[in-house]
């Protein structure tokens, strides 16, 4: 199994003392967490894309590129792209661009997002919601097959043998499908032959089984081999030395977070009960000690067959010497422990 770190370039708000910081100090932080990972040997680092006051990252490419050339080894991911308002020909330059500067370790992960701020932003209308991300996922599929495309759909100017430059080091960009839990995505995934990762920030990550089975499934009657196609879930995570003293840590940012969100969409706000029940045995978020988080990592694996596991550490502004630690102690605790586990050392 593969184990990544991402983040959205989180600034939140000190949940004491309500300081806020600059955008400029989170970024350069959030480099500071991607050289550590590459450092600890980590296998991925994904930085999400947002149009909000609580995240410093609306342009993941730029961070990621200036991430290409402060590492060495790690793989340098979309944490998503919101495709549904990108131009899918810059999207694919922008990101064939980080592989060449990385040497071959880009990779582009699609979604249409969990807000909706960059629709009014670029001019997409929220009706065209599905249509958008159907038409643009299937000309940047396209462009990743062949430097030269011709196309034609509704929502961008036509191309007639137009070449796409640069291309990728390997000749291809690995590009995968992201999905909150909607059963098309899976559907769509498979029948398309590409890796799903499934961001999993609430409830109990084993009843996301049969999606698995169903993007499989799909796979299979499509012609494609679902053992040669990955899956990954994403979803919060903090570590500390302490099991008791980590969530404890955590659970401010997050409740904060869950407050303003949950206020904007109308939801209950969370209580510190479905907190303790979430980052219990079978919840989703993965914080604790070293060894309760590899333990639950296993036990979901088991579940599900995952080939990846990524976890946001930063949720809301968790400070950074916190972060720093909570991703050592992943690479240097966690991660191994897996892998014993699993017979992958």
């Amino acid at each position: 199994m593969e184990f990544g770190v991402y983040s959205f370039g989180d600034i939140g708000s000190d949940p004491t003392t309500g300081a806020r910081m600059s955008p400029g100090q989170a970024l350069r932080e959030l480099l500071e967490r991607i050289r550590l990972a590459d450092q600890l040997g980590i296998d991925y680092f994904g930085v999400g894309e947002h149009h909000r006051e609580e995240y410093a990252v609306s342009s993941p490419a730029t961070v990621l590129a200036a991430a290409a050339s402060i590492t060495e080894r790690i793989r340098l991911s979309s944490a998503v792209t919101v495709l549904s308002t990108e131009d899918p020909v810059r999207v694919y330059q922008q990101y064939a661009t980080i592989d060449l500067i990385s040497g071959g370790r880009a990779e582009l992960v699609a979604g249409r997002g969990s807000f909706i701020e960059s629709f009014p932003l670029f001019g997409a209308d929220l009706a065209d919601y599905d249509e958008l991300f159907r038409e643009k996922l299937d000309l940047l599929l396209d462009i990743n097959r062949a430097a030269r495309v011709s196309f034609s759909g509704r929502f961008r100017p036509a191309l007639d043998d137009a070449l796409i430059l640069p291309r990728p080091e390997s000749g291809s960009l690995d590009i995968w499908i992201a999905s909150g839990g909607n059963p098309e995505s899976s559907d769509r995934a498979g029948k398309l032959g590409i890796p799903v990762s499934y961001a999993i920030i609430g409830g109990h990550p084993h009843r996301f089984a049969p999606l698995f089975e169903l993007y499989r499934r799909s796979a299979t009657r499509a012609g494609h081999d679902p053992a040669a196609l990955k899956t990954a879930v994403a979803g919060p995570g903090f570590i500390g030395r302490d099991s008791r003293a980590a969530k404890e840590l955590f659970y401010p940012y997050w409740i904060g977070n869950m407050r303003t969100i949950s206020a904007e969409r109308g939801f209950a706000i969370p209580t510190r009960e479905t907190y303790d029940e979430m980052t219990a045995p079978g919840g989703a978020i993965f914080a604790g000690s070293p060894n309760e988080v590899a333990d639950r990592m296993i036990t979901l694996h088991q579940q599900l067959g995952n080939d990846r596991h990524g976890l946001q550490m930063d949720w809301s502004g968790v400070p950074h010497r916190d972060v720093m630690t909570s991703i050592e102690l992943f690479g240097t605790e966690v991660i191994p422990q897996v892998n014993r586990e699993l017979g992958r050392v």
